[in-house]
């Protein structure tokens, strides 16, 4: 009978082990029964240790020069196998960009289904209940799915990682890639990668952003200053992104991403439902716009209404005078 929880963790560009893998950690010792982490790719083996501080019970690594670059064809084969051999009840993923990817292509090859981009996790009896936003974060929606494994993607920073416990073991079981080249169908042939300054807008502490109130590409400039004095980063709605007013791997939404800052100050955003659905999981969010009928004074804790050029300067004035003081 299936039984447990198995995640699937990730590691950085850097070798470390992703920020997400300890919060799924997290939710799996939520749900209760034993804990396996999943870690693949090309020199994780080391990290197996960290994953077992953080609450596995048992570690799975396969290290293999193929699994260096993420490849959908060879990550699903190994997964669908530990899957089979494991027989949990329940498989984790982060709604990552690998997340994304792999966990429907597995729900197919497993005969099961999967709920994206979860918030909660609980357990009634053995079923998962999964939740989700939609209507574009306007609403919260629950599901269940009736076979196993029951599988689901969860947004990062929903649940805190647990503390490490650097003297906790757990059992390491290294396993060969077993597949070979000709498996792969679709080969990375090229990367660009986009220089970002600063904090990583997915995991800043706190997040400046800007849309079409701003009035040109020009208010950026201050909204950048912001930021930096708060020791965060910059975002932008999709119509701002559109416009080329700035870079779209700003851009904060439905299609762009998903930030869950301590913070997030939205000056001249009206607060359109594609945008909300990005920031649906920040408990802080300052307003600011000139507009008292604006959408988003509505999931704002803290309004301002006027016009951002003189609001702005005089709070940017403000933090740093506490700062200095």
């Amino acid at each position: 009978m299936p039984s447990g929880v198995l995640v699937f963790g990730e590691a950085t560009e850097d070798g470390q082990l992703a920020p997400v893998t300890g919060e799924l950690l997290g939710a799996a010792k939520s749900l209760g029964g034993p804990v396996t982490c999943v870690l693949l790719g090309a020199g994780v083996e080391g990290l197996a240790q960290r994953c077992a501080s953080l609450g596995a019970d048992k570690v799975i690594v396969v290290d293999d020069p193929l699994l260096k670059e993420y490849q959908g064809d060879a990550y699903v084969l190994i997964g669908e196998r530990i899957c089979k051999e494991a027989d949990p009840s329940v498989v984790l993923f982060g709604q990552t960009m690998t997340g994304r990817d792999l966990a429907p292509r597995l729900a197919a090859r497993l005969d099961t289904a999967v709920a994206m981009d979860c918030v909660e996790l609980s357990l009634d009896g053995d079923k998962l209940q999964a939740t989700r936003p939609c209507y574009g974060g306007s609403a919260r929606a629950r599901y269940s799915i009736n076979r196993t494994p029951q599988i689901a993607t969860l947004r990062a920073k929903v649940y805190d990682p647990p503390a490490p416990d650097e003297s906790r073991q757990a059992e390491v079981v290294k396993q060969s890639a077993d597949v070979g080249e000709d498996a792969i169908r679709a080969r990375v042939v090229s990367r660009r990668k986009e220089e970002v300054e600063g904090v990583r807008l997915e995991d800043a502490p706190v997040v400046v952003s800007g849309g079409r109130g701003l009035g040109g590409p020009e208010g950026f400039k201050p909204l950048e200053e912001l930021a930096e004095v708060l020791g965060g980063a910059v975002g932008a709605t999709r119509a701002v992104c559109d416009m080329g007013w700035y870079p779209v791997a700003a851009q904060v939404g439905l299609t762009g991403k998903v930030v869950t800052p301590d913070l997030y100050i939205a000056v001249g955003i009206s607060g359109a439902s594609q945008h909300m659905a990005g920031i649906s999981q920040v408990k802080n969010i300052v307003a600011i716009n000139k507009d008292a009928e604006a959408n988003i004074f509505q999931a704002a804790r803290f309004g301002i209404v006027g016009d951002w050029k003189e609001v702005v300067p005089a709070f940017m004035e403000k933090v740093r005078e506490l700062k200095t003081g």
